[in-house]
């Protein structure tokens, strides 16, 4: 499924400061039964956002009307647990576009940058440093720029790790079939000079 391309965002945050979040908490196991991409937004962090009769939990960052944007930045351990894709979805559909932590869980990392969410690594001091601001101010402007792989924030900045391949990817808003297709001209090209 081809996606937005991303090239640099500007947008505020919303700081979600606990470690450890597993995929369970980010999309439950019992709205795992759709198999297409949409409508898992509504169920992100369910069982943190809404109470046993359905109405939204105060105090949640996600029910809190001071925040908003387009990044969720979380706790250390982001994703961890088992290997569900949706969670990616899920927060993916909310409308979340960046995911800024100071460690991914492998998997969530990469089903993330498949589905063209950005996980973005930072120093335990920057993410301190972000939580602390947005929380005191929603209103903070955070930048990412995928092109110079660099996230920032007030006078904070602060460079991060991609592989050039998703980072391709996601510039120019291929999926893998996509990123095949784009290189339709050089195989043809290739095809001829040696057959």
């Amino acid at each position: 499924m081809p996606k937005d391309k991303f090239i640099k965002l500007t947008t505020n945050a919303v700081p979600l400061p606990i470690e450890n979040i597993d995929t369970d908490q980010i999309i439950p196991a019992r709205f795992l039964k759709a198999t297409t991409r949409e409508g898992f937004g509504d169920n992100l962090f369910r069982d943190w956002r809404y109470d046993g009769e359905n109405k939204p939990i105060k105090g949640f960052a996600l029910n809190n009307p001071s925040y908003s944007g387009k990044i969720l930045v979380g706790g250390k351990n982001f994703g961890c647990g088992s290997s569900r894709e949706h969670a990616a979805w899920a927060i993916y559909d909310y409308g979340f576009r960046v995911v800024v932590s100071s460690f991914f869980a492998d998997i969530f990392k990469n089903n993330a940058l498949n589905n063209g969410l950005l996980p973005v690594v930072v120093s335990d001091q920057f993410l301190k440093d972000l939580l602390d601001t947005t929380q005191a101010n929603p209103r903070t402007e955070v930048i990412v720029d995928l092109e110079n792989q660099s996230i920032s924030f007030e006078s904070h900045k602060e460079t991060f790790e991609i592989n050039a391949y998703k980072k391709n990817c996601m510039i120019n808003g291929y999926d893998d079939i996509d990123y095949l297709l784009s290189l339709n001209k050089e195989v043809k090209e290739y095809d001829l000079a040696h057959s």
